[in-house]
Parts: structure tokens; C-alpha cells; sequence
């Protein structure tokens, strides 16, 4: 099994803690983000990641080295200045991903939850297998609904995308190059009843501010 952490977002959001180090490896409870991911991807029977990265990409690939701290194999997939946004990030690190489906997870945020009961395989017909959650205050509206396993258009009962996901390379046909957002990929998915989804138990934060950062770090104290 291969996964992908997605690294490359400038943090915009976060400065000025970003300011001199990508936001994947902000602490916390004194360990970077992207230590998490790796323990928990290794967990769960990982063993080859691609990590890619823009902003302070150096700082990443110096950190993780050669992954070897958590058993891992990892490979990197530089992007230009700014980024390639998700799905053009994804693209461009496909040759490294193969072609049987393979886990992305967004380096940015943080969960107490278990991967190894993420999806491990796929129907051959399904593009896609997404983890969802209940929608924390900043996204009250929610993304996408959840109906019989499938995900479908947002409606009072939507729910979160937790930003992590089981997905098929074909999802991303015609494999355009350049910046791309990943929701018109899963959108177009979607309306063809293509994509499948489940809602996850446990802690979870997107650490998009250093509100969002100080508060999960005070609550992750708490349980040391």
C-alpha cells in the first residue's frame, strides 16, 4: 500500500508561524504534524509515502530524510513556488504513486484516529473511498453528504472532508498539468455515483490558524 501526504500549501493562514517553516512541521504536544502522519501510516502496514512540497520544501526533506526513522520508504515530489494545488500536486506525483489505489492524506492536519481502518481497496468500478467528519465550527455547513456509503451533494446532514482519502489515479482523468483544486475531480466523480464514503470516530482538527494550533495543542496536553 502507498500513500501520499500532501505538504505544499504556503500556510498563508498561519503566518507568522509559517514564516520560516512549512506548516506540516508545526508542533504539536512537541512532535511536527507530519511525524503524526508517518507513525500512523507506518501503523497501519504503509510502507512507501510520497510526501510533496513547495514553501521551505528543504526543511521537509530534511526532517524525514529517507524515511527510515519509521520504517518507511518516502519519495518526494518538489512542486514550483505556490504549488500546484491538490489535484495538480496528485498529478504530478502519480509515476511515484503506481497504479493500484493509494492513500492521500493532507499533512495539515491532526487526528487521534486509527488508519489502519482506512479503506484498503476499492470496487473496481469506485474512483474514490473519502473519510468524513462532523463539521467543526469553522466549516458549520459542512462539504458533502453521506447517503447508503456514497458521497453526495451537500444537504442539511453534510458533513467535513477530513482530508484524507482513498483514491484510484483514474479519478484525476484526463490528468490535466499545472494547478488544480481537487473538488471539481470529485464533483464530476460524485454525479456518477462514484465515489464512496464513511464517517470517522474520533479527534479531529484542521490546523489552518494558530488559534486552531494553540487550542488542539492545549487539548492534546491534556491527554498526555
Amino acid at each position: 500500500m502507498k500513500a501520499m501526504i500532501l505538504a505544499a500549501g504556503r500556510g498563508q493562514r498561519m503566518r507568522p508561524l509559517t514564516d520560516n517553516q512549512p506548516k506540516p512541521l508545526l508542533s504539536v504536544a512537541g512532535k511536527p504534524l507530519l511525524a503524526y502522519h508517518l507513525e500512523k501510516l507506518a501503523s497501519a502496514g504503509v510502507r512507501e509515502v510520497v510526501i510533496n512540497h513547495a514553501w521551505k520544501g528543504e526543511q521537509i526533506e530534511q526532517f524525514v530524510g529517507d524515511g527510515s526513522e519509521w520504517e518507511l520508504q518516502v519519495s518526494f515530489s518538489p512542486e514550483p513556488e505556490g504549488g500546484l494545488e491538490t489535484a495538480g500536486g496528485i498529478i504530478q506525483a502519480l509515476p511515484l504513486l503506481g497504479n493500484e489505489p493509494f492513500w492521500v492524506i493532507n499533512g495539515d492536519i491532526w487526528t487521534d484516529w486509527d488508519y489502519s481502518e482506512l479503506p484498503k481497496s476499492l470496487p473496481d468500478d469506485m474512483l474514490a473511498h473519502l473519510v468524513m467528519v462532523d463539521n467543526p465550527p469553522h466549516n458549520a455547513d459542512g462539504d458533502f453528504a453521506v447517503k447508503d456509503g456514497y458521497l453526495t451533494e451537500k444537504t442539511q446532514d453534510s458533513k467535513t472532508f477530513a482530508g484524507i482519502g482513498l483514491y484510484r489515479k483514474t479519478l484525476l482523468e484526463p490528468y490535466p498539468e499545472g494547478k488544480h483544486p481537487l473538488k471539481p475531480f470529485f464533483e464530476k466523480a460524485m454525479a456518477e455515483r462514484k465515489i464512496l464514503a464513511s464517517v470517522m470516530d474520533g479527534l479531529w482538527t484542521d490546523v489552518g490558524t494558530p488559534e486552531r494550533l494553540e487550542q488542539l495543542n492545549q487539548q492534546v496536553g491534556k491527554q498526555k
